[in-house]
């Protein structure tokens, strides 16, 4: 490529490349943040609507567990029916709404430009209601949070916004709506950084956090104020047999969210091979849903109050053993066929009843203790998320005196899951789909080295009229040096005037471009500064195809002190990976002097 004439901006050096637009995107994400809330609230209250509707044959918006209802075995027909109406809507309104939403904000945002079907924010909640409603094993956070995501992407779609800043809005949308379900808006927001916003940026950050902290305001005039489920404190000083316990609740933990993980997909594969189309796999999948609901009636619905029971009271053995096995396996069966629900609410029970049957051989540090830590410690290893799960479960009650433990448990229930499955729970259904993603974020090596770093400095000048002997002197390529591929030609004082690419200099030099170096030259080039992060520079050839630029400092933008070329940056990757591949012995072990001295001399009267 030759060098041209180019308007390329050189940004500031700064630990931020945030500028003034993000005060915009803030006051349109606190407004997404109310919308949030309400878009809670009226989920929540549909769930309600579809559950008496379904098991009680009456109109109510307040909240009935459908453990309560007196069917008998006519409880059987009733997820069926929400699951064949789940499977119409998907099929004859829209595909997205099925699943359990989390996939599906991701797949808009990496794969769609941030761009959410208006239909999909109508079609997502009422779809998620019905399947809740009827006895469904669900949570209402995965689809509030595609249902806020889909709304904040439609706000995006009104306005003149970058794909960047449309994530920025789905995203404030997703957190405001799990923000507003759970009272929980610090979890919301380091949701969205470790699952959805791929990135920590201010730029993002910011807005996303003003949307779920007004959202949990706007809960409290709207649903009530925190925690969702408060508990006494545990105030407890732990000791080297509660460590070790903590250690063991996440290693079981880690093994339940991988089983549980494995089961959905597998439980999917078998669907995929039934000679029906899609649509009716929810209704299929709903009969396990009645079996289950029949025998063991607490394992049907959302199942706040349960995760409530289980953490302020002895729960008996047998039924957190039936909560564990039933409701584990009609959730993975009932979200296996494709029905619309969410992930966390039947993880924080399945992990609930887990703690609860450990916490009868392990210490005793209070009520609630081990079911909260196991409940924390299964969301950390099937979501992949172990922050979240860690200030989640510490907003759901207000209980600091379990940090230590949250934490000690989500990190070895994430660490056995990393260790044991490709991916998580969320991001299998991307794979399945053809789109793998890396969950890792590092900072960029091309981030902390500047161009003087990796920047050719022994290069040939010229004048503006060279002799040919001094253009074959400066094309001839030294031994062990790289083909410099760009000559910057200087005045006498060493002033740039421009640049030649090298194959512009052969052709002169071989008489197909005349005698005359001048119309050769291209005067106002495209240029680096030495202390600029590699990042720009990338960006910089990319936006102009070029793939070798002069290097001036910004003092003296007129005197070329290098060439950086698309192979130097290449250097940052090899040094990023040379750091991660090769393994030395730094520090050697020695015998001290003190005492190298004291050998030698007892060595000596030895020796006489």
């Amino acid at each position: 490529m030759t060098q041209g004439q180019s308007s390329v901006e050189h940004p500031r050096l700064a630990d931020f490349t945030t500028d003034l637009r993000v005060i915009p995107v803030s006051i349109i994400c606190i407004g997404i943040g109310v919308i949030g809330a309400y878009l809670a609230l009226i989920l929540l209250k549909l769930i309600y609507l579809f559950t008496n509707l379904f098991f009680f044959h009456t109109w109510s918006f307040v909240y009935k567990s459908p453990a309560l209802n007196t069917l008998g075995w006519l409880e059987l027909f009733v997820p069926v029916v929400g699951g064949l109406l789940v499977g119409v809507m998907a099929r004859y309104g829209s595909e997205r709404i099925r699943g359990h939403g989390i996939p599906e904000a991701i797949e808009a945002i990496l794969l769609k430009g941030s761009r959410v079907e208006p239909r999909v924010a109508v079609l997502k909640p009422i779809s998620a209601a019905i399947a809740i409603g009827s006895g469904g094993p669900f949570g209402a956070e995965g689809p509030i949070i595609m249902t806020g995501g889909a709304t904040g992407s439609l706000i995006a779609q009104f306005f003149h916004m970058s794909a960047s800043e449309r994530k920025t809005l789905l995203v404030a949308g997703a957190a405001a709506g799990m923000s507003a379900t759970f009272a929980a808006p610090v979890s919301a927001v380091l949701l969205a950084v470790e699952l959805l916003l791929f990135e920590w940026k201010p730029r993002s950050l910011i807005p996303v956090a003003m949307a779920s902290a007004t959202a949990a305001a706007a809960r409290h005039y709207l649903l009530g104020l925190g925690p969702l489920f408060p508990i006494p404190e545990h105030h407890i000083a732990m000791s080297a047999a509660g460590l070790a316990s903590c250690m063991l609740v996440g290693l079981l933990a880690g093994i339940l969210a991988a089983l549980l993980s494995s089961a959905i997909y597998l439980v999917e594969d078998g669907f995929s091979h039934l000679p029906v189309h899609w649509m009716w796999w929810p209704a299929i999948g709903a009969i396990a849903v009645g079996i289950g609901g029949i025998y063991f009636p607490q394992a049907l619905g959302v199942g706040y109050d349960v995760i409530a029971t289980m953490l302020d009271h002895d729960v008996a053995f047998t039924t957190l053993l039936g909560i564990l096995i039933v409701k584990g396996l009609i959730w993975s069966i009932s979200l296996g066929s494709g029905t619309s629900g969410g992930v966390l609410a039947p993880l924080l029970i399945m992990g609930g009843a887990l703690g609860g049957l450990e916490s009868r051989f392990l210490p005793n540090f209070g009520v609630g203790l081990w079911p909260l830590v196991s409940m924390a410690a299964v969301l950390a290893g099937a979501l992949g998320a172990p922050l979240t799960a860690v200030v989640f479960a510490f907003e759901l009650t207000h209980d600091p005196g379990v940090l230590l433990p949250l934490l000690i448990s989500a990190l070895v229930s994430y660490g056995l899951v990393v260790l044991t499955l490709p991916r998580s729970i969320l991001t299998e259904k991307l794979s399945r789909r053809g789109y793998h993603l890396s969950r890792e974020y590092i900072v960029d090596p091309m981030e902390s080295l500047a161009v003087e770093e990796v920047m050719r400095t022994q290069f040939a000048k010229l004048t503006p009229e060279p002799t040919l002997d001094q253009v074959r002197e400066a094309l001839r390529v030294d031994d062990g040096l790289p083909v410099q591929r760009l000559f910057p030609i200087q005045d006498e004082q060493g002033n740039m005037l421009g640049v030649v690419p090298r194959w512009n200099l052969e052709q002169f030099a071989a008489g197909n471009k005349g005698t005359n170096l001048l119309p050769l030259i291209v005067e106002k080039p495209v240029i680096a500064y030495n202390d600029e992060r590699l990042t720009s520079v990338v960006q910089r050839i990319a936006s102009t195809g070029l793939t070798k630029l002069p290097v001036v400092r910004r003092t003296e933008p007129q005197k070329v002190i290098g060439i950086v070329s698309l192979s130097d940056l290449l250097k940052a990757r090899l040094a990023a990976q040379d750091s991660e591949d090769r393994r030395e012995r730094v520090l050697h072990l020695t015998v001290p002097l003190l005492f190298r001295g004291r050998e030698e001399g007892n060595s000596k009267r030895d020796d006489s």
